[in-house]
Order: structure tokens, then sequence, then C-alpha cells
């Protein structure tokens, strides 16, 4: 929140700084209105008592000042939100890529959305976006409320079930930026990572062609074991990877799991011996997962690692 990297954000930044300005001048007001009274009173006290007549009149002046001192600032703060809101709900020129993001108990599921199906692509957890380039957002939930939250980006915005919200992120240099789910969402609420990465545009263009291409068939004895494995096991029934057999959409989609920085939503980091734990004891690693343990031997678990680390 404190490095803005986008127009929103930027603005959000902004009024944060400035209510921040206004709360330490009603601090240091507060103070100067409370304490220099009271130091006069006390003085005024021992010298002489006043009546209960005029104590009572010589109060009434600073708590009208304050009180009007008070309004003021809650006008000036509630219109300065007013129009940060309004210039950040929508992006100063029309976004050329739709995103869909959909919000799962609890991983992201990400749509690069085309008119034309076949070059759709859909990935999960990590988002990349065009630098300068606003991205319009369509966000959904298929199961609780959850709320989507770049800080550098952009400000949260709630993912209904049932009910398709919209917004818009826009980085203004490359880099990765940091994402949460903002809502409280059940027992991995805050084990519901995401990571937006700002490419060149013309890095970007050379990403999304490469996610729009089916997993390769793999020459190597132990990774065509392992996708074999794959395939005709359970795994198949919840994960796709396009160009296999394996078309469930219960999980993420791993047709390029090996260009992810995280699995599990960030939970872990995408090596070798996190994948390996991963498949061995999800649960274990992340209690509420849906992914069950896989009564695997070992041999077979790894040869399932060796191929998902080829899937780039």
């Amino acid at each position: 929140m404190l490095s803005p990297a986008g127009e929103a954000a930027q603005r959000l930044a902004l009024l944060g700084w400035w209510l921040i300005g206004i709360a330490g001048a009603v601090v240091v007001i507060v103070a100067i209105v409370v304490l220099i009274p009271l130091a006069w009173r006390r003085q005024t006290i021992e010298e002489t008592p006043p009546t209960g007549s005029a104590e009572h009149d010589e109060g009434k002046g600073p708590i009208i000042v304050l009180a009007t001192i008070s309004l003021l600032i809650l006008v000036a703060a509630f219109a300065g939100t007013v129009v940060t809101m309004r210039a950040a709900d929508a992006p100063s020129h029309t976004p050329t890529l739709t995103v869909r993001i959909v919000g799962h108990q609890w991983w992201w599921e990400v749509h690069y959305v085309s008119s034309d199906p076949s070059q759709s692509v859909i990935t999960a957890n990590e988002i990349h976006i065009p630098v300068g380039q606003p991205v319009r957002l369509l966000l959904q939930s298929a199961d609780v409320v959850h709320s989507f939250w770049i800080p550098q980006l952009q400000g949260k915005v709630d993912l209904i079930p049932g009910q398709t919200n919209v917004s818009w992120i826009e980085a203004d240099r490359a880099g990765t930026f940091g994402g949460q789910c903002a809502k409280y969402c059940g027992m991995q609420h805050a084990q519901m990572h995401l990571l937006v990465t700002a490419d060149p545009p013309h890095a970007f263009t050379s990403w999304l062609d490469r996610q729009r291409q089916p997993a390769t068939t793999p020459t190597d004895s132990l990774v065509a074991e392992g996708r074999a494995s794959f395939v005709g096991n359970t795994c198949a029934f919840c994960h796709t990877i396009r160009g296999t057999q394996a078309v469930g959409r219960v999980g993420p989609d791993l047709t390029h799991l090996a260009t992810r920085q995280t699995i599990a939503a960030g939970a872990l980091p995408n090596t070798q011996a996190a994948l390996l734990g991963w498949i061995a004891d999800a649960p274990g690693l992340k209690p509420g997962t849906p992914m069950p343990r896989m009564n695997m031997d070992p041999r077979m678990t790894s040869a399932i690692v060796a191929y998902l680390r080829t899937l780039n």
C-alpha cells in the first residue's frame, strides 16, 4: 500500500496519506484544546474558585469550536473519499484485455477471456498483465464470499456467489506484486495468496502465446512414466492438463504449472521438494484443502513430480 505501482493504487495511497494527515492534525488539535484549558483552569481554581454558573457558561465556547472543527473534518474526509472512489472506479482509457477470476476455497482460478474460445487461457493463482495497460477484471466466487486485493495496484473488491463484480488493475512498472484474499473465507483464508506479474507488452504477448499451447509430449522415460501415472490416477479427475486425457475441473489447471512461482495458492514454493510433499500429504501442509492424501508409492510420486516440472 505504501509503494503504489498503478493509477488506482496511487489515488488510494494519496487518500490514505491525506486521511493520516487529518488524523494526526486532529490528535494535535484535541491535545491543545484539552490540555491548555485544563492548565488554565487549574491555575484559575487555585487563585480564585469560580462559581458554578460562570464555569458552565465558559465551557460552551470550546465545545462549539471543537464540534465545528470535527464536522468540517468529517465532511472533508467524506468528500475526499467519494472523489477518490469515483476516480479509481474506472481507468483513464479503455481496457483491451479481460481476465475472469473465480475464487475457490482456497485458490484463484484465472481465465484470460477471448471471443475465440481456442485463444482463451486458464491458469491459477498467478496473473500476468502488460505494463501500462489497464486490465478489466470479472470477479466471481465458486463457494463463499472472497475479496480480491492487490494493494500496490488496486483496492479491495468482493467476490460474491452468484454475482459478477467488475474491477480493473494497471501497473505502471514491471515487477511482481503480491495479493491476498481480504475477507475471511474459511480455515485457509490466510493461505489464499495471489501474484500479479507485470511484464513489458512484448514479453506478456509471448507469455500468453505459450500459455495457449497444450502440454508437450515427454521423451524422457521417467517423465513419460509420470504422465501415464498422472492421467491414469485420480489426479486426472480433479486437474486439467491440456493435450492429455486429464480434464478435471475441481482443482487448478496444471498445463503450465512449471512456469508458476508457487503452488497451493502461495502456501509453498514451486520446488521439487514442495511438490513431493504436497502430493504425498496436501491436508497436512494446508489443513482443510479438498485435495486428499495420495497413497502412492515413492516411485510413482517421483515420476509424477518429474512430469509436472516439465510443464512449461
